[in-house]
């Protein structure tokens, strides 16, 4: 078993990005839970803060405790039956920034490496061409300088720590990884891993939504 970093999720106020009777999206700052884990010491979470809120809210998705930015939740059982079916059939749009390990010589690319739990040492994930779910990401470069780049991610399914360990499979990990790369925590204070951009569409009038946030990094 991994041992993970102490849990001191950052305080502050919710920063909403859009808000209707069905809808609300959030941007996640890092380092908080998505959802509660086990034992008292987890129960703070981006969920139970949305909830205090608006107790109607119900999870559609998460992300990594330590990745930042979009994601939506549902004010009614009927608007989380239909964004859940969107992120399953995979019609959502999801874009992410990253800063990584390493100048990335090509331009663009994808990632299509299935991945599975690494058990012995959960909560890893690892590349298996035997058991492994299917797994793609298409990248592309938006900057290189001394020894680092960075990058625009686009998930083309939903696996968990699917971005990370598909840019540890290229040989460039994702900066700050206490997980996939510790040795570049002392350097990163966080995971530089933002959900930058969202697009859905609304599960009552079907109208596509864009939701975005910038990175802090």
């Amino acid at each position: 078993m991994t041992q993970i970093t102490p849990y001191k999720p950052p305080q502050g106020p919710l920063d909403i990005l859009h808000e209707d009777g069905h809808v609300i999206a959030v941007n996640k700052p890092s380092g908080l839970l998505s959802v509660p884990g086990k034992g008292e010491h987890l129960a703070d979470c981006l969920l139970s803060r949305v909830q205090a809120a608006f107790p109607d809210a119900l999870l559609v998705h998460r992300l990594d405790r330590d990745t930042s930015g979009v994601i939506v939740f549902a004010l009614t059982p009927h608007a989380q039956r239909s964004l859940s079916m969107q992120f399953e059939k995979r019609s959502t749009k999801k874009t992410y920034v990253a800063r990584v390990q390493g100048r990335v010589a090509e331009k663009t690319g994808t990632v299509d490496l299935p991945l599975i739990v690494d058990w012995p040492n959960r909560p890893l994930q690892k590349v298996c061409h035997e058991t492994g779910k299917p797994a793609v990401t298409d990248w592309r470069v938006l900057k290189v300088s001394d020894e680092k780049s960075r990058v625009r991610l686009f998930p083309k399914t939903g696996r968990s720590h699917q971005l990370r360990v598909h840019m540890l499979a290229l040989g460039h990990p994702i900066l700050g990884d206490p997980l996939y790369a510790p040795e570049t925590t002392g350097e990163h204070k966080r995971l530089m891993l933002h959900s930058e951009e969202l697009r859905i569409n609304h599960p009552e009038s079907g109208k596509g939504l864009s939701f975005r946030a910038k990175p802090e990094f």
